[in-house]
């Protein structure tokens, strides 16, 4: 550990309550991006953490956009050529908190309740992603208020439609090319492999989402009068669906494995390695058996494999008592996890091949795409990474995982193909944190090693040069 860290570190111990205490304040804050009745909540959210960036000596603007503000804020570092430029991204909307009844607590009133690891911060958006970008401020924060500047240049990067698509952020990165231009991205919206040892995840997946609505009569039919004697689009969706997956779990889209890189035999090592607990994981779902493509563990599913789910089904009636009709119409939302080299476009038009080769007379599709974003594969080789790696070694007494993650984080993509560089995907949640879900928590020691960690990236970073 540098001389230049170990001060960081004890100012980090020393105003972890206070940092706690600014994080439930930006936790009350209820910036729900895809409900407009909390537009002014969001900006709200915006504002508090531009003027945040603003106290510890960042220069910070809020950038309007057609949707909502997008927080960009520069601070110098210090002030000699060559060290690294550092873009940091996060976001700070959340999900809605429904269902409200599941919830133990006010969702946007964050309490600290004792759990199996210490205590822990409950709230909607306490992990996702207002915490892990707390860990970043605070980092950030206890550098400078140490050292009196940054040991790099750093930009961060903080938008507010996350979680509804985010879709004023390309434009935006392309307007702002120069603005946003960095050596890597540093990125905290993912997991920790246990509350001990920490993780890079180097691989994401990518997604295709489409809504698929199959229509037949040209209205609601009696089904008394009708029944048995036409084609009922609820029955005939159903049964086309169904014949997505084979007996094996293996999916029937043309071309869907055409492009699927098989897992190294590396890769295979080190996964197996890390003793991974399968029914701890289902446990934490209420399950007991897997299921998925046949031969394939349920890590190769969940990072390496690509999937077909449906997400959504409905059509005819669907209120309280009875209604005999056969439905006009019958939708469905369908999503694809898309692993490396896969071809989101490739993807969606074998979707389409797929319904088009099961169109039941007299019927129709009407498809409307809700993204088709490309999985990425960060490179395992480059010297921020192999940093990163050291300063987490530093702060956790143990070698950092590296791991796969079945979601999607398409902001990586974005800033690969726009800005034109890599990311590092550095994130501090536990997979029972219940993100999305009632109840979302953040373990206050999960909070605590964040901040410690992207202290020692900061330091990791500068001792590159």
């Amino acid at each position: 550990m540098s001389d230049a860290l170990s001060p960081v570190l004890e100012r980090i111990d020393a105003d972890f309550d206070s940092a706690l205490e600014r994080l439930k304040d930006l936790l009350r804050i209820k910036s729900i991006s895809t409900d407009p009745a909390y537009k002014e909540d969001t900006r709200a959210a915006a504002e508090w953490c531009a003027q945040r960036l603003e106290e510890i000596g960042f220069t910070a603007t809020v950038h309007d956009t057609p949707g909502h503000p997008i927080v960009v804020a520069h601070h110098g570092g210090p002030g000699r050529e060559g060290v690294p430029h550092l873009l940091y991204y996060g976001h700070y909307d959340v999900q809605p908190p429904d269902p409200l009844e599941l919830w133990e607590s006010e969702p946007f009133e964050p309490v600290v309740v004792e759990g199996e690891n210490g205590k822990r911060l409950v709230a909607r958006g306490a992990n996702d992603d207002k915490g892990q970008v707390s860990t970043i401020i605070e980092a950030l924060a206890a550098w400078v208020a140490v050292h009196g500047t940054l040991p790099v240049k750093a930009t961060v990067l903080l938008e507010g439609e996350e979680e509804s698509g985010s879709p004023s952020l390309e434009p935006f990165l392309e307007a702002h090319k120069g603005e946003l231009a960095a050596d890597v991205a540093v990125i905290s919206d993912t997991e920790i492999w246990s509350i001990d040892t920490p993780a890079i995840t180097y691989m994401l997946r990518g997604l295709v989402y489409v809504e698929i609505t199959l229509h037949g009569p040209s209205h609601d039919l009696h089904s008394g009068m009708y029944g048995g004697a036409v084609l009922n689009p609820i029955n005939a969706l159903a049964r086309i669906l169904g014949e997505l997956h084979d007996e094996n779990g293996v999916i029937r889209i043309p071309g869907f494995y055409d492009d699927v890189r098989p897992l190294s035999p590396v890769e295979q090592k080190q996964w197996n390695s890390l003793g991974f607990d399968e029914a701890a994981f289902l446990g934490g779902a209420g399950l007991k058996a897997s299921v998925g493509e046949a031969g394939c563990s349920v890590l190769e599913r969940l990072w390496s494999r690509p999937t077909c789910d449906l997400n959504g089904i409905w059509g005819g009636y669907t209120g309280e008592g009875a209604k005999t009709v056969i439905a006009s119409h019958a939708s469905a939302k369908l999503s694809c996890r898309l692993v490396a080299d896969q071809d989101p476009q490739k993807i969606y038009d074998g979707i389409m091949a797929f319904l088009n080769e099961r169109t039941p007379p007299d019927c129709r599709w009407e498809v409307k795409s809700h993204g088709l974003n490309p999985a990425i594969r960060v490179p395992t080789d480059s010297v921020y990474l192999k940093a990163t790696q050291k300063a987490l070694k530093n702060v956790f007494d143990r070698e950092a995982v590296l791991m796969g993650c079945g979601g999607s984080i398409p902001v990586v993509g974005s800033i690969q193909r726009i800005l034109g560089f890599d990311s590092l995907l550095v994130g501090f949640g536990l997979d029972d944190d219940r993100i999305h879900s009632p109840n979302e928590k953040f373990e206050l020691r999960c909070f605590e090693m964040g901040i410690k960690s992207h202290a020692a990236m900061l330091d990791a970073f500068a001792s590159m040069v």
